[in-house]
C-alpha cells in the first residue's frame, strides 16, 4: 500500500496562487493513478483533478479549468496542484488519493475508485 501525505496548504488573498504537494510513501508511486479532492465547510467532499499513472492524461472539474493544474514528478514520488487565480470558493481541505492502474492512460474522478488518502491539507482563500 501507499501512504500519502499533503502539503503546501494556507492562507491566500483572492487571486492569488498556492502549489500543494503530496509526498507519497510505501510501494512505487508510478504504479497509481492520482487524484484530488476537496471538502468545503457543511459540504461534501468533491472530485478537483484526476492525473494517469503515465502522467499524460488529466481532468479536472469545471470550477477548476484553466486555474488549475495537476502533475506528478515520479522519481520524487511526489504529486502536485499548482492552484492559481484563486477564488474565495476554492476554500477547503484539499485531500490526494490514489488508485492502483492497470492501464497507464487513464484518469479516475469518483471517490470510491481510489484506495489510499492522505489526511489533507486546509486552503482559506480571503476575499
Amino acid at each position: 500500500q501507499v501512504q500519502l501525505v499533503e502539503s503546501g496548504g494556507g492562507l491566500v488573498q483572492a487571486g492569488g496562487s498556492l502549489r500543494l504537494s503530496c509526498a507519497a510513501s510505501g510501494r512505487t508511486f508510478s504504479g497509481y493513478a492520482m487524484g484530488w479532492f476537496r471538502q468545503a465547510p457543511g459540504k461534501e467532499r468533491e472530485f478537483v483533478a484526476a492525473l494517469s499513472r503515465n502522467g499524460v492524461s488529466t481532468y479536472y472539474t469545471d470550477s477548476v479549468k484553466g486555474r488549475f493544474k495537476i502533475s506528478r514528478e515520479n522519481a520524487e514520488n511526489t504529486l502536485y496542484l499548482q492552484m492559481n487565480s484563486l477564488k474565495p470558493e476554492d476554500t477547503a481541505v484539499y485531500y490526494c488519493a490514489a488508485h492502483t492502474a492497470v492501464y497507464g492512460s487513464v484518469w479516475y474522478n469518483r471517490q470510491s475508485e481510489y484506495e489510499y488518502w492522505g489526511q489533507g491539507t486546509q486552503v482559506t482563500v480571503s476575499s
